[in-house]
This record gives structure tokens, sequence and C-alpha cells, in this order.
């Protein structure tokens, strides 16, 4: 934990979490505690059933007076969840509007979304860069918020970077927006990956397949698995099979926010059950496209309270997002990062496969990633414990720029990077033998004490704008001249053997040396 080299500087910003930021939730009374064993919905239903006219109007009011301002659309929410318990009452019984809302009410519940904190950033150019002078670059920022129970989801804030590197957020959202679920559209190859990996029978798993096209809808789904249900007196596992089949469907999902939104604004929380305890460290990079335009796709951890698996997140505008599972070897454990364009024709990331160690692995379609290959391992002090990446690769002229944590005595993270071939990312050219970003004192404070970590910096000119979590409580922003961070890299000399799936590749002698100033803009790297 010395001093920064001379060429980081870490700015004033500070992004903290707002414990007065809440969504809405579904509340049945009795199951906010696992062990209750039953709901008291019933009870409470039947209770508000029997406050008078004058009782509803004289408790609706005041509600909508403590909370219509921490909210949009308050009275379509408690509609919407008064619907969820509507079966309880009496077929007979006609409720006036504000009854409705005021049970909507009792059955409603606010979630502080940065109740425990506000750190793990990613950071790309905005898709709206209108109206900025010469040089400045408007950004988004992803966050990881965290709240009650440990639930994670995924926040969003804005802001530009000017000519002279000056960084200025834009002020903090008021309320917080949530997505509304769309009908999705399904992968048939994302389908195969998945039953593959979950070992369903071959027999019943192509039985399905065969009879759903390219991309197909719920109903497609529910008609094949109702044909496969009808045939269970032969097929002994397919009650397995119409499990997984419910899981992946469960697991790919579409959402859109409100058009009158802005992006700062929404939240994106746990949508299936396979992410039920939380959405988190999205690591978002700017991609072009098949038809040529911007796409932003992050991977992210999808945790339940059990087990971990990773998601692919696709978006064009942050709005609208479209979710799905990814499978492979290359992609177990946390903290998968994509590469911003194909190299050889293939998809290519950063994985962590092994829990400890930095790797590439290879993708044709996205959704399915191949054994990976080790490229860096545990071995200076300050990365004993393990290694893993900060987010995206960057292009430079240099080589891909990898931004890697490593974890050392007492649990403390660091910020360290390595320089990998354009063409051959297995192949290590260069990397900083000491971090450039360690936990200062006023940083260490925190859920998890002595930690920066990072999703994503953007490349601005010839500046690294660096976002980073502080001991998973708080963000603050660094500035890296990338000349300076180039320039302090170790060529690699060594050749490595400890390679898992294909061969290992030798690395090379390849000095870094002072990159020529050409500039790069950011996210140049996705074309």
């Amino acid at each position: 934990m010395g001093p920064d080299p001379a060429w980081v500087t870490r700015t004033d910003h500070l992004l903290a979490p707002d414990r007065g930021r809440v969504v809405t939730a579904i509340f049945l009374p009795g199951q906010e505690l696992a062990a209750s064993g039953r709901s008291r919905s019933a009870s409470v239903l039947g209770r508000v059933l029997a406050l008078s006219d004058v009782q509803v109007e004289a408790e609706l009011a005041q509600v909508v007076e403590h909370f219509g301002t921490r909210h949009r659309r308050l009275e379509a929410i408690w509609e919407s969840h008064f619907r969820l318990i509507a079966h309880r009452v009496d077929a007979s019984r006609q409720l006036s509007v504000n009854r409705r809302r005021l049970i909507g009410a009792y059955f409603t519940q606010e979630f502080a979304v940065e109740g425990a904190g506000l750190f793990n950033p990613s950071m790309v150019a905005h898709p709206d860069q209108s109206g900025l002078p010469t040089g400045s670059v408007r950004f988004l920022m992803t966050l990881r918020g965290v709240g009650e129970g440990h639930v994670s989801c995924i926040e969003m804030r804005t802001g530009v970077v000017d000519a002279d590197d000056q960084v200025v957020l834009d002020p903090p959202p008021t309320v917080a927006v949530l997505p509304e679920e769309k009908t999705a559209t399904y992968s048939l190859e994302a389908f195969a990956h998945q039953l593959r990996e979950l070992g369903d029978d071959r027999a019943d798993a192509d039985f399905v397949l065969a009879r759903l096209a390219s991309t197909f809808g719920p109903g497609d789904l529910a008609s094949v698995i109702a044909r496969l249900k009808a045939q269970g007196l032969t097929r002994v596992f397919a009650d397995r099979t119409v499990e997984d089949l419910e899981r992946i469907a469960a697991s790919t999902y579409v959402v859109e926010f409100p058009i009158d939104s802005s992006p700062a604004e929404r939240v994106l929380t746990p949508q299936s059950p396979h992410e039920s305890n939380g959405v988190e460290d999205a690591r978002m990079v700017r991609t072009v496209a098949d038809d040529g335009q911007a796409e932003y796709l992050g991977t992210y951890t999808a945790y339940d309270g059990r087990a971990i698996g990773q998601q692919l997140l696709r978006t064009r505008d942050f709005r609208t997002f479209t979710s799905t599972p990814i499978t492979g070897q290359g992609s177990r454990n946390k903290g998968l990062a994509l590469f911003p364009r194909r190299i050889g024709g293939r998809y290519a990331a950063i994985s962590r496969a092994d829990r400890e160690s930095n790797a590439i692995t290879t993708s044709s379609d996205m959704l399915h990633w191949d054994d990976p290959v080790l490229v860096q391992v545990p071995e200076r002090p300050w990365e004993i414990v393990q290694l893993g990446n900060c987010g995206p690769p960057i292009e430079t002229e240099a080589g891909w720029l990898v931004l890697t944590h490593g974890v050392g005595p007492m649990r403390t993270y660091a910020i360290g990077a390595m320089l990998l071939d354009l063409d051959d990312p297995r192949i290590v050219l260069a990397s900083l033998e000491q971090p450039f970003l360690t936990p200062n004192q006023d940083e260490r404070a925190g859920y998890v004490p002595n930690v920066v970590y990072s999703c994503g910096a953007m490349l601005h000119g010839r500046t690294l704008v660096l976002p980073y979590g502080c001991s998973d409580a708080q963000t603050r922003i660094a500035l890296v001249d990338l000349d300076g961070l180039l320039g302090a890299m170790v060529p690699r000399t060594r050749t490595r053997t400890d390679a898992v799936g294909p061969p290992a590749v030798a690395v090379a002698d390849h000095p870094v040396g002072r990159p020529s100033p050409v500039p790069v803009a950011p996210d140049e790297a996705a074309r």
C-alpha cells in the first residue's frame, strides 16, 4: 500500500450509497421469514376488507402522502400487487378502486437497492454522444448496488469526460425505476448448449430440439414440452428434461424500462429464480454488431443463494436488455470479461475458470465457451491468493491492455495490468511487477475491507478513466496515463507450460517500450 505512481491520479469523485433510493417489491406477510412455514396473506386481507370506506380513504391518503414522491406510477404498482392476491377475494364482492389500491399497498414493500453499498463499476462510452464539445465523451457507468439480504442489482450513472480529462458526473437520480418483462425469443443453440451442460438424456433432448426452430417463443416451447410429457411412459427421464427446459427458459428474458426514464434512474434487479439472490459485477463492453450498429455486451454473475452462473447481457440503448445463460468450461466461476471484437474470427474472453488464474477462452457464438488456456498465474506477493480481471480488455496499438486484480495478505485487493498480443491474446507481452492501485487509508473500511476493484475502464485519448469500488461500499475514480502505464510494464520472456485445454503458447520476448502517440478513442476497439 505504497504511494501511487506518478502516472496515476485519484480524483475527488465519490459515489456513496443512497439508502433512501428504493424500489417496490411484492410483500407476503409471514413469508419474509424463511422458516415461518406459512403465509398470513388471508388474515391480512380479511382485516383490510373489514375496514370501513372512511378508514380506507384516510389510510390510502396517508400512504400516498408518505410514499408518492419516492416512486413512479405507485398506484399502478398497487393495482398489480392486488391482482396477484385477488383470487382470495370473494368473486361476488365488488371493491372500490381505492380499496383495491390499499390492499395492494399492504402487500407491497420497499427495497433499498443501495442499502449496503454501491461499488464494482464498469464504464463505457454512452450511446448518445450528441451536443458535446470537441474532445469530450459522454460515458455510462454500471454499478453493483447491494441491499437487504445482500441481494445485488445493476444500476447506472452518467457523466462527461472533457478534452482536459476533467470528469463531471451528472446529478444522482432521485427515484429508482424498474423494468417491465417482455416476451422473450429463445435460441435453439443456447438451449442445446444448456441441455448438454446439464447432462440431460440425449434422446429426450434431441426429441425437443428437433421440433423447435432456430429461434422460437414460449408458446412453441410449451407445445413441445406437452408432447414430451405425453410420452412419459416410455421416456423415464422426461420429467427432468422438462424441468431443465423450464429453468433455461426462466433464465432467458427480455426487459424494457419506461421510455420516460433516464438511464441513471433504471435499476436491473433479479428477474429469474436463477439469479434470485443477485445480479453481480456487470462487465460492459461496446462492440459493433454484424449489422454495423453499436451494441453493448455485458457478462455478469447470477446467484440463486447456492450456485452461481454466468449470464450474457445485451443492449443497444440501455433501455431494453436481453439476458441469456452461457455455458462451457471457459465460463465457469466468476469474472468472465469479453474482448470488444472477434479475434481470428472467434469471440474471445478473459476467464477465471479455475477461480485463481487468468486465462483466455474463445467461442463461436458467445453462448458456449471453450476450454480456457492459462496466461497468468499467481506468483507475486500481492497476488498469491488469486488473480482475476478488472474488466474487458482494451485495444491499444501496443496490444490488448488487461487490468487485473490480485489478492494478497489479509485479503487485500490491488489492481495491476498485463499486455496481450493483438492477434493471439494467449501471448503475454508484458505485465506490471507491482500493482498501480491499492486501497489508501480512507478506502479500507467497508462491507469487505481492504478492497479496490473495477469491472471496466474507458480509454479517453491517452487517459484511462478507471472507476473502482472501495471495500464493497462506495465508488471512486482514478485517471491513469496510458503511456506511463505501458512504459512501466516489464516484458515477459518465459515460456508457459501451465495451460489448460489446447497446448500452451510460448510467451514472446516482445519489448513494449513507449508507444507511439496515436490517439485511441474511447472503445474504438469495437470495430
